[in-house]
């Protein structure tokens, strides 16, 4: 097969969660353990960091990268979803993995695949852990799909772990409390190996003393030790926080002894991630007049964040392209959205995507009113010929309407 074709069949033939939600997510982790045995264990032979949190994850994990990169390391990052391209998923410094090593991998164990009905999530698992292995990284940063007790990624033994905060989301998968959530989250901490919290609840705090405590682990609260955190070029609000949870886990990190990493590395880290590791989506400017910003926020804790961010702007109109998928609670996110601007009502392109008609009806009753467009290109062409060099274009409400403009 050729790339297309192998993501085409990886896709088509197999569940996957960012495409079609609820029937994809498996509830133990069997599968990652056949497939491991089956791949002869690649994760025993990586050292890792393991990334979970309901927001903050992806950038947390690029940051760490990126400072592990600046030290010298050869560090692989795996991350989900992908924006633009599968690969963007499996990096090494930076480079995504080749095309050919994806084709052959799914080649090589494409009868494995089907005879025990893998998802998407654990072949693509398996295919990171390998592709470590054998180009022999000096660290891998590993973010958790969605959870982490049952996460396909929670076969490793990491050096650290770390768990960004908690919010309500995928609630029909890791239960409706912030303590449910927080237990599904708390799974990654490993017997007598370290976590870092980058943000904590009343509620949430005891879940994880409770676990670290049962698996004799350390554990730091980041925004009790942290104070001072360095620039970026990642100048989301939400970054401050998860720039101290990062410094909290290189401090970790370095107590062990095992990566030399110097103040130096740990600035030019924070400051260069867009270029040491190509993340995209986080309070991306795309143009400067009018000034547009796309966010891959989604989910009530992180739209706070950003929407906060956005009534700070100077504009004379705020146009805001809008598009969700259809298993977002809108009744949660929706009251967040200003209502003295002009909405531009979309569908992402995938089968998970709320119809823009039913998102536009809904969006009324909060007092938020537009226009539907047939396409997320189509909403966005329509917000840039109406707005002003002074005014201001929001793009967001999902990560597959940000991925359809970039």
């Amino acid at each position: 097969m050729t790339y297309t074709e192998t993501l085409d069949w990886m896709f088509s033939q197999l569940p996957m969660y960012q495409k079609q939600g609820a029937s994809a997510y498996k509830e133990d982790l069997t599968n990652t353990v056949l497939l491991a045995n089956h791949l002869h264990h690649p994760e025993k032979n990586i050292k890792t960091i393991h990334v979970a949190g309901t927001n903050g994850k992806g950038s947390t994990s690029h940051f760490l990268a990126s400072i592990l990169q600046e030290a010298g390391y050869k560090t692989g990052l795996y991350t989900s979803p992908h924006l633009k391209d599968f690969r963007e998923r499996i990096k090494i410094d930076g480079k995504e993995i080749s095309e050919d090593f994806v084709i052959q991998f799914i080649a090589a164990n494409k009868s494995f695949f089907e005879q025990n009905q893998l998802s998407f999530f654990e072949m693509t698992v398996g295919l990171a852990f390998d592709y470590f292995r054998q180009e022999k990284v000096d660290i891998a940063i590993i973010e958790v799909g969605m959870g982490g007790r049952l996460d396909s990624t929670n076969i490793i033994s990491p050096l650290l772990s770390v768990i960004t905060n908690i919010g309500m989301d995928h609630v029909q998968f890791l239960g409706n409390t912030m303590e449910k959530i927080a237990f599904e989250k708390a799974g990654i901490i490993k017997p007598k190996t370290p976590v870092v919290i980058g943000e904590y609840t009343t509620e949430t705090r005891p879940v994880f003393e409770k676990r670290a405590t049962e698996m004799q682990s350390e554990i730091y609260f980041a925004s009790d030790l942290t104070n001072t955190t360095f620039p970026s070029t990642l100048t989301g609000d939400y970054q401050e926080q998860n720039k101290k949870t990062v410094l909290q886990a290189v401090r970790a990190l370095q107590s062990q002894g095992n990566f030399l990493i110097s103040e130096e590395n740990i600035k030019d880290g924070l400051w260069n991630v867009i270029k040491n590791t190509g993340l995209q989506g986080r309070w991306q400017q795309l143009k400067e007049a009018p000034k547009v910003i796309c966010d891959t926020a989604h989910n009530k804790h992180g739209l706070e964040i950003v929407m906060k961010q956005v009534a700070r702007q100077k504009f004379d109109i705020l146009h805001i392209v809008l598009g969700v998928v259809n298993d977002k609670d809108l009744d949660d996110v929706l009251p967040l959205f200003p209502k003295n601007a002009k909405y531009y009502f979309c569908r992402p392109n995938i089968p998970r995507g709320l119809d823009a008609t039913a998102l536009q009806e809904k969006a009324a009753t909060f007092g938020l009113n537009g226009k539907v467009y047939s396409s997320v290109a189509e909403a966005y062409k329509n917000a840039l010929e109406n707005a002003s060099e002074t005014d201001f274009i929001y793009i967001g409400g999902s990560t597959f309407v940000v991925a359809e403009i970039l």
